[in-house]
């Protein structure tokens, strides 16, 4: 993936720079998205530029049963660790677990992706086991 340097003064972009023509009904050209990630990560590159041609996700087959069993759990995964991060019961003894664990080989190195591994985990076992 290539990486994007900015002149002095531009920190960064985000979003939709150039969006595609709509001519006769149908859009011409494609999207040039710019991401800016301020999320804490041990990657240093946290810009990105994407190009996106119009037409680019126009799906032609149905969903999956298998899609939607991944669509399922990832939604439930996501909203059980949204509603962990805020529940007082548990924060405490996630941040020591999360602290204890950080530096050990194959730890997680940010929070987030500790309760997602938790959660992952839970789920599995109930779905799964």
């Amino acid at each position: 993936m290539g990486k994007v340097v900015y002149a002095t003064g531009i920190d960064h972009v985000s979003g939709s720079l150039a969006k595609p023509k709509v001519k006769d009904g149908h859009s011409c050209g494609s999207y040039l998205i710019g991401t800016h990630r301020v999320a804490p990560t041990t990657n240093p590159n946290c810009t990105r530029l994407f190009i996106r041609p119009a037409d680019a996700y126009n799906r032609t087959t149905p969903v999956t049963t298998e899609e939607t069993r991944i669509r399922n759990r990832f939604s439930s995964i996501a909203a059980s660790v949204a509603a962990r991060s805020k529940d007082l019961m548990k924060i405490s003894a996630d941040q020591a677990a999360f602290a204890a664990q950080k530096d050990q080989p194959g730890g997680k190195k940010t929070m987030r992706s500790y309760l997602w591994k938790l959660e992952k985990e839970a789920y599995d076992a109930e779905h799964n086991g």
